[in-house]
């Protein structure tokens, strides 16, 4: 092997730096062992670059945007140079606007607040709850699970045809599932709501984590992410596109940020005049270091390369689905088959074990933490596991409502900071667990599955 091509191998295979890739966690069956992280869809650790920057930052925290002092103009230009970051880690274009909110969740919902008059929203029955749920003052059309991608673009064509063409309407979009990690046709579906004269909203929460998301090449009309699932700290999320529906709506929260000047009147009562720029969805004093946070991780992703980052994800894609192929009472759940890309989550089910047994066996017995149940995305799952029920044991997940199957699943997930023993010793553990069983017992405890002492 030449350096060259010895440098590139050791180039895909390093992962970045997280915290809490040194903490250890103890086994029920003695001893401690380092915690093997593997769920990052629903939270990815911070990366170490990520929280030295803050760490760097913290001295000179200062309010922004209206403070005459240094420390509150060195905030203020911090903050607004992370506009600038997210806005080019997004491609957007240049009349889009960057809001910043609490989450991917906050984030559609100051989008459904924002939506005209009489809108028709089309979203598929898949989606996570924060893009399925926040829709209640619209029109709302839900699109059966589609089986393949080309079905995906047939569903939403055949629903937007029949739509009125001259009122505004909206489709929602997963980019990367985040229960099976199928990527969706996100280029072609934006494709038809555009030619039906609707616009699109992603959900990037899981796919901007894993692949670079350009709004231009996706023509999406906005995107939605969250902090926390990009390396980030909690609390910090992102809208950006396009200005006008945003500039047009009352502002998501009242108060100062979000006003440009306020009078009284002399019958007494109050004008206001709104800001017109993401200001007028930003009131309050906000999160400067979640959203340095954020900038900080974009700059990250982008400086380590995603060419890099999606090659090293594919061998531990890879790697997990050999391993889970190898055994028979494994089924592995998708929507579009085993030749679908996918990112770094995986969800499956085990022939013979409740799913929240499964789990807790995986972290009291191997310092694996996974994440069991139906993962905020319910239609989804009970579509998925609808045809194969489960009976509920000893230990499962919360009992299910009076007329319905207890349905659950076990989500594996990954990403840029996974080091290969934490995929190695989770497709050893599950072999071991179907074959031998758990080594301890177990008890149901305010609806879950733990160890029993």
């Amino acid at each position: 092997m030449s350096v060259s091509t010895a440098v590139a191998d050791q180039t895909i295979c390093a992962q970045l730096p997280v915290l809490g890739r040194d903490v250890t966690v103890p086994l029920v069956t003695g001893g401690e062992v380092t915690y093997a992280a593997l769920d990052y869809a629903a939270s990815a650790p911070a990366l170490q670059r990520v929280w030295d920057d803050v760490a760097a930052y913290a001295p000179y925290y200062g309010s922004v945007h209206r403070g005459a002092g240094y420390l509150s103009q060195l905030s203020t230009d911090l903050f607004e140079n992370s506009r600038t970051t997210v806005a080019e880690f997004l491609d957007c274009r240049a009349d889009d606007q960057v809001v910043f909110t609490r989450s991917t969740t906050d984030s559609l919902n100051l989008l459904a607040g924002a939506l005209p008059a009489d809108c028709q929203v089309f979203v598929f029955e898949t989606e996570h709850h924060a893009s399925l749920l926040p829709w209640r003052d619209a029109r709302v059309t839900y699109l059966n699970a589609p089986r393949t991608l080309q079905e995906a673009v047939a569903t939403l064509e055949g629903a937007l045809a029949g739509r009125d063409p001259h009122g505004p309407a909206l489709v929602c979009v997963t980019g990367a599932s985040n229960v099976t990690g199928e990527l969706w046709p996100v280029r072609e579906l934006a494709a038809a709501a555009h030619a039906h004269g609707a616009r699109i909203v992603l959900d990037a929460a899981q796919l901007a984590p894993h692949h670079p998301v350009s709004v231009r090449d996706l023509d999406v009309d906005w995107v939605a992410f969250s902090g926390h699932k990009l390396y980030a700290p909690f609390g910090s999320g992102v809208l950006a596109g396009r200005s006008d529906w945003l500039r047009e709506a009352e502002p998501y929260l009242a108060g100062g940020g979000a006003s440009r000047k306020v009078s009284r009147r002399t019958d007494g009562g109050v004008d206001v005049e709104w800001h017109e720029s993401a200001a007028r969805h930003e009131a309050g004093s906000p999160n400067v270091i979640g959203v340095y946070s954020i900038a900080s991780a974009c700059k990250a992703l982008t400086e380590a390369g995603f060419d890099t980052l999606v090659a090293r994800e594919q061998q531990l894609i890879e790697t997990v689905r050999a391993g889970l192929a190898e055994v028979p009472e494994v089924r592995v759940l998708s929507l579009f088959g085993d030749d679908a890309p996918r990112v770094g989550v995986i969800s499956f089910v085990v022939e013979g074990w409740n799913s929240s047994h499964f789990a807790a066996a995986l972290s009291a017995e191997y310092g694996i933490g996974v994440r069991d149940g139906l993962f905020c995305a319910h239609p989804l799952v009970r579509t998925l596991l609808g045809s194969d029920p489960q009976t509920q044991g000893e230990c499962g997940a919360p009992e299910a409502a009076p007329g319905e199957k207890s349905l659950n699943a076990i989500r594996v997930s990954f990403g840029a900071g996974t080091p290969d023993e934490h995929v190695e010793r989770f497709v050893r553990a599950v072999k071991e667990l179907v074959r031998d069983g758990a080594k301890w017992n177990y008890r149901t405890e305010d609806g879950r599955c733990v160890p029993a002492v």
